[in-house]
């Protein structure tokens, strides 16, 4: 699976040397889930560079790497062992200060940035990695179900933030996706309004946005619902949002152009009379991270392929009303989609 991954990488550079200083991009070509260590890696052989901290976990799971330590051996010595002409780095999560002091300390060595072809081999996810997406938007979905149980009007947004956090670790979820949003009332007119001391109150709108980790990948969904009897103008909203879900979801499939499945959805949402209350694109990939490439944007001219997850949120906010926004998590399919959220989009009125 590693190599794989790695051969990829170096078809698309002519680097002699990859140097991964990132935890993602670590975990993605090693296996290894600590911190404060580094990747060095030749079409033939393969270093992972760290502390005694870590020399057990490490040799546990970057079977396949050769141990360094980075108390006597700095990573500026692997890479001159190496003889290396030209390196191949992060350039989009290392510091300019790390990046400095790396370069004097290898005088004549080229540097080539090679971010965006690591978050274009990841892109196309593997089976391995579906099922493990997979499992984490079960229990997210899970999630949704269980904090049903506690909207009532007088509980605290994070109170609400808080339960659905510990009831997805009890489901196994080893982290967060990102701080969960729970936007009540006008505050759900806030896109990303993370989770506050406002209390629930009868006829808000409440959006729940969130995901959790499983085995190093992570999920995303949002639904929106309603305490009590929604008004026509909510009823309206709501419609309005999940008509335009429904119509990218029916449309999504491998061979086509991430902005023309937002146009399908933004042109729902335009010709409703809500265009200037949908600022954001329709949807992002995801895998290591809550973001990842492609896009489903008015700007995204990336032809969709199998095994690329894509989440389909569209939304409407309205200012000093309130906002709706109706998320799923779909693995891109020939002629379809995987769809891995299951969760009631129907509004639920409690």
């Amino acid at each position: 699976m590693y190599t794989k991954r790695i051969n990829e990488i170096f078809k698309n550079t002519d680097c002699d040397v990859l140097f991964i200083s990132a935890q993602p991009e670590i975990f993605y070509l090693s296996g290894f889930t600590g911190d404060d260590s580094y990747l060095v890696i030749t079409k033939n052989k393969r270093y992972i560079v760290t502390d005694s901290r870590y020399f057990i976990q490490a040799a546990a799971e970057a079977v396949d790497y050769e141990m360094v330590n980075i108390a006597k051996t700095p990573v500026s010595a692997v890479l001159k062992s190496e003889n290396v002409k030209k390196i191949g780095y992060l350039e989009k999560s290392m510091t300019c200060f790390y990046f400095n002091n790396l370069k004097s300390k290898l005088d004549g060595v080229e540097f080539e940035g090679i971010s965006t072809i690591i978050e274009k081999v990841r892109m196309i996810k593997s089976e391995d990695e579906i099922e493990k997406i997979r499992i984490a938007a079960k229990i997210a979905d899970e999630g949704f179900s269980h904090i049903l149980k506690f909207i009532k009007e007088g509980v605290q947004e994070i109170d609400l933030a808080l339960e659905l956090e510990f009831f997805m670790r009890k489901k196994g979820a080893s982290a967060l996706s990102f701080e969960t949003i729970c936007a009540s009332g006008v505050r759900s007119a806030m896109p990303h309004g993370a989770a506050s001391d406002k209390k629930i109150e009868n006829g808000d709108f409440i959006t729940f946005d969130f995901g959790c980790v499983f085995d190093g990948y992570v999920s995303d969904m949002t639904r929106t619902v309603v305490l009590g009897k929604a008004s026509e103008k909510q009823k309206e909203i709501y419609r309005t949002v999940l008509k335009a879900q429904k119509a990218a979801l029916s449309v999504l499939k491998a061979g086509i152009c991430a902005k023309d499945v937002d146009k399908i959805s933004r042109d729902i949402i335009k010709n409703a009379g809500y265009g200037e209350n949908f600022g954001h694109g329709l949807g992002h990939s995801l895998g290591l991270l809550v973001h990842e490439l492609p896009s489903c944007s008015p700007k995204s001219d990336v032809v969709l392929k199998e095994n690329m997850l894509m989440t389909v949120e569209p939304g409407i906010y309205i200012e000093n009303f309130g906002g709706v926004r109706i998320e799923d998590l779909v693995v891109i399919k020939d002629g379809g989609i995987l769809n891995l959220t299951s969760s009631e989009k129907e509004l639920i009125e409690i």
